[in-house]
């Protein structure tokens, strides 16, 4: 009998666990039976899941991608807000990645030397802990607290588990498919039938996005970062009918923007039209220059002598036009929009910030209502009260207020870092097509969302940081690929001590 017993005796770590799931769920069926309590089930289903994630992970990244689109923000307590099911999938995969960088096959060595030297993924780990230093000098340290736990939670699974899955070309155009895909299908069969009974008008547009964006900004942002996804895919299918699929997807997407009425998502398009020209000519770093020192100059001009007062609004005429968008457009450039003004509003609070705490700001994510106590009365609109909170709608100033010189100076470098690196790796995979078209719509959707955060801050939005920092991890990954020996065509974008699949063609 003994001798029996010793033979179903657990051997190893997975049959012991298999033995605890075993015993967990018999106790747990047995007490829910007598108690009448399925809730006893779940610590037995908990392991079970806990497990299936362990050993397949990164189906939690690619479901992270198909829901996306379909996020809800939810209230909790306290004032904070969280993003579902986006950051459940975040949280899950923030203890998942280092797990599996730490006990899967080759641990630590799954990333190359270099890619850890990488400045692209250095930079973003000094913001991290330049914030983290900053929240000592914050005016509201528990703010400042679940902004740096937030951004652990968006780079290890958007950076990190971005390179652990992105191994070959063919893993990125996965990555993509499942959010263009996912967007298509919600413009499809949410947005377009809720907007067109209105005549797709600018009035109708808000209500049409809900519940899945808080405004149309946001849903304008993430469809205009897509496009340069979309065109990838259909430029690297190879069967025809795959190709119409994904320019027709393009379509969807572009005819959502053109409805979508925002007016930075529109011009966000012949600005990454624009870079593709700087990018073919070599022109990035002259780019950059031109940029800083026009920056520059307007500073020092509206600095001086008060300039920036002879912009202050007409309270009286600043309104909101309705549903009329054309009167919307012809308010822009009369000074007389409401929702642009306003916008300078919050920069002339932003730039006193700045002047009072230039080096530490005002500690992270403290913008709101910090800023209140830095506006000038002569900039007030109608709609300055400010109920949803929002913040400077330019993140470089945001930057600035909250974080200090040293956080907007690390910033503006991981940028020129990635458009210069985005340039280099464009000519370098000149000879390598399927690498060449990844970079470019890599650098074109970073384009898209950079000129974004000159009117906004959505690179804290999780449906545009996230295509931000998965941007950053493939530039990355794509230096790598372009590093292998590519003597052998079955060899090409495939990093070293990866499985071959035997007579599969190249991807």
């Amino acid at each position: 009998m003994r001798q029996l017993l010793l033979r179903f005796r657990p051997t190893d770590a997975l049959q012991w666990v298999f033995l605890g799931f075993l015993g967990l769920l018999l106790l747990g069926g047995a007490l829910a039976g007598l108690l009448q309590q399925p809730a006893l089930l779940l610590p037995a289903l908990a392991v079970l899941a806990g497990v299936l994630v362990l050993a397949e992970w990164r189906w939690l990244y690619y479901g992270l991608f198909l829901t996306l689109p379909f996020t809800l923000e939810i209230p909790l307590v306290g004032g904070f807000r969280m993003d579902v099911a986006s950051e459940p999938f975040m949280l899950a995969l923030t203890a998942c990645v280092p797990l599996a960088l730490l006990l899967g096959p080759g641990h630590l060595r799954q990333l190359l030397p270099r890619e850890w030297r990488h400045p692209l993924l250095l930079l973003p780990l000094l913001l991290i802990a330049w914030a983290t230093f900053d929240i000592i000098f914050s005016v509201d340290k528990l703010k400042s607290v679940k902004y740096v736990l937030a951004k652990v939670w968006y780079y290890v699974p958007f950076m990190v588990g971005t390179l652990l899955v992105v191994r070959r070309p063919a893993d990125f155009w996965r990555v993509a498919t499942c959010y263009v895909g996912a967007a298509t299908v919600q413009m499809l069969f949410w947005v377009i039938p809720r907007h067109a009974p209105h005549g797709f008008s600018f009035g109708a547009v808000n209500g049409a996005v809900l519940p899945f964006f808080r405004n149309h900004v946001i849903y304008a942002a993430m469809l205009s970062q897509l496009l340069p996804l979309a065109t990838g895919l259909a430029s690297q299918a190879t069967k025809r009918w795959q190709r119409k699929a994904w320019y027709w997807a393009a379509g969807i997407l572009f005819f959502g923007l053109l409805t979508s009425y925002t007016r930075a998502s529109w011009l966000a398009i012949p600005a990454a039209g624009f870079y593709y020209v700087v990018l073919r000519w070599r022109l990035t770093r002259l780019l950059l220059v031109g940029f800083a020192a026009a920056v520059v100059g307007t500073a020092v001009f509206f600095v001086q002598e008060d300039n920036f007062m002879r912009f202050a609004p007409d309270y009286e005429k600043t309104i909101w036009h309705g549903d009329d968008f054309g009167a919307h457009l012809a308010s822009t450039y009369k000074f007389q929009d409401v929702s642009g003004m306003e916008r300078v509003y919050r920069w002339v609070a932003a730039a006193q910030m700045i002047a009072d705490k230039p080096l530490t700001g005002s500690g992270p994510s403290t913008f709101y209502p910090e800023y209140k106590r830095h506006t000038i009365t002569g900039f007030r609109t109608y709609v300055s009260a400010n109920p949803e909170r929002s913040t400077t709608h330019n993140y470089f100033l945001l930057m600035l207020a909250e974080q200090g010189v040293p956080g907007f100076v690390l910033f503006c470098i991981l940028l020129s870092s990635a458009l210069l690196t985005a340039e280099r790796l464009y000519h370098r995979s000149a000879t390598r097509p399927e690498i060449q078209r990844i970079v470019l719509a890599v650098a074109l959707s970073l384009v898209i969302i950079i000129f974004h955060l000159f009117l906004n801050e959505l690179i804290e939005v999780d449906k545009v940081g996230s295509l931000f920092l998965v941007g950053l991890a493939v530039l990355i990954r794509a230096g790598s690929w372009l590093r292998e020996d590519d003597s052998s065509t079955s060899t090409v974008g495939v990093l070293p001590g990866q499985p071959q699949r035997v007579g599969a063609p190249a991807e």
